[in-house]
């Protein structure tokens, strides 16, 4: 029975040795980590900005370098400094000029020839003057040649279009312009320099110049005069057509200075009718009335020709050279339809400075010369009397008076009007001056210094 329990044992053991033994294994699974939607919105908000500052960082750097690779790689051409050449005496057809009988006489004195030829000639002059008559066809040839003289002339003219923007009741939108005629003045090799009253334009948005062969392009404000209006647009050559470049011949200067200026023929052009192109022919009236503005004074030019209230451009002699801005801002109540400008000889040193792109400086004052009779028996000295100060001008401020007289402004010896004039021109807006004046009081005139801020 033992036995029989070993064997059983052993049995149970064979079998316990020969089964396989099971073993567990933990088997994992690796789950997506949980979006967190915060925190991608965050870096998605930190890469644009990133990307915007890039990008503003480029155009920044792109604007600065830009106009700098370019200078450097295509050097500009530096604009030529405009002056206009100094007067002379016109070489008009003036009675001093003309041959009379007596300076005849004089020659046939001092001619070693007999002088019964010489009578003879001027015996027959004058009966070929007495015999000749003057037809039809010679007034066309007459008045043919004035016309192509202002034709030559209106190649330098130009309509200067101010466009404004406005909108309706119905919220359309709609566009105003208003329109007066310039004249080229100048070509200083990189720009077109334009002559224009932009009183009638002010606050225009956008400014156009159509040339006489209608070629149109924008220009731009270069520099404008607060005293007459009168501005200075240019137009960038390298923008405009080489044929429109070589229509917009600058206007040729001619002078309002000449005395026996009344009683000769005059033309003008532009819009003297208050119509583009139109051309009106007449004669100076007046040239001895003066347009007296702040920190100026210049020659008025009156004449015959009946135009609009409105017109603007030019007056011309028969040369074709330009002696007038027409502007009739200056006429009488009884005379508003009769053309009349501002002398361009007294212009000519402000339009330079406007050419240059120089800013006149604004002082405040009507001033006059001291006249010779006032300095010799009164004592006035001589300088720029000033009449009248501007209310809230920089001369107001300081503390000139109407009376003074003006002998010294910075550096600058003062002895008549023009020659303030012409220092001011000299100087910059917001200069700080020293202005030496004389100021009358009870023991006469007394000399006296004030510090200017100009305008």
């Amino acid at each position: 029975m033992d036995d029989q329990k070993d064997k059983k044992q052993n049995q149970e053991n064979i079998n316990s040795e020969a089964k396989p033994e099971t073993t567990d294994f933990m088997k994992e699974t690796i789950k997506q980590r949980p979006l967190n939607r915060k925190k991608l919105l965050r870096r998605t908000i930190i890469t644009a900005s990133m990307a915007v500052i890039f990008g503003l960082i480029a155009c920044v750097t792109f604007l600065l370098l830009e106009p700098v690779i370019s200078n450097r790689l295509y050097p500009e051409e530096e604009p030529q400094t405009v002056v206009f050449v100094e007067e002379t005496r016109e070489d008009e057809i003036l009675p001093e000029d003309m041959l009379t009988e007596d300076r005849l006489a004089d020659e046939a004195e001092s001619s070693p020839e007999p002088t019964a030829p010489a009578a003879l000639e001027d015996s027959q002059i004058e009966q070929v003057l007495s015999e000749m008559e003057l037809g039809v066809e010679d007034y066309l040839s007459l008045s043919g040649a004035v016309r192509d003289v202002a034709k030559t002339a209106e190649n330098s003219m130009v309509k200067v279009v101010g466009i404004t923007s406005d909108r309706d009741w119905f919220n359309n939108e709609y566009q105003n312009e208003d329109i007066v005629s310039g004249v080229v003045v100048a070509d200083n090799g990189r720009e077109i320099l334009i002559l224009a009253n932009l009183k009638n334009i002010k606050g225009a948005e956008l400014l156009e110049i159509v040339f006489i062969n209608g070629d149109t392009y924008v220009a731009e404000i270069k520099q404008e005069d607060r005293n007459t209006g009168l501005g200075i647009l240019s137009i960038v050559k390298a923008k405009m057509a080489p044929a429109t470049i070589d229509v917009a011949k600058p206007v040729s200067m001619g002078t309002s200075s000449n005395v026996n200026l009344p009683g000769n023929p005059v033309i003008a052009i532009g819009s003297p009718m208050g119509v583009e192109n139109s051309i009106s022919i007449g004669v100076v009236t007046s040239s001895g009335n003066a347009v007296h503005l702040p920190d100026a004074t210049y020659k008025w030019i009156g004449t015959d020709i009946y135009g609009s209230t409105s017109a603007s451009g030019i007056l011309i002699n028969l040369r074709g050279q330009l002696i007038g801005i027409i502007d009739m801002t200056y006429n009488d109540g009884d005379m508003k339809n009769l053309i009349s400008g501002i002398g361009i000889s007294e212009l000519k040193k402000l339009v330079e400075c406007l050419s240059n792109d120089k800013a006149i400086a604004y002082l405040g004052v009507y001033g006059m010369d001291v006249p010779v009779d006032a300095h010799e028996q009164m004592q006035v000295p001589l300088g720029a009397y000033i009449y009248e100060t501007v209310v809230d001008s920089p001369a107001m401020e300081s503390g000139v008076q109407s009376g003074d007289v003006i002998t010294k402004i910075g550096q600058t010896e003062i002895t008549s009007y023009q020659e303030l004039v012409n220092a001011l021109y000299q100087l910059r807006p917001d200069a700080q001056v020293t202005v030496t004046l004389m100021r009358q009081g009870p023991d006469g005139y007394t000399e006296m210094e004030v510090n200017v801020t100009l305008k």
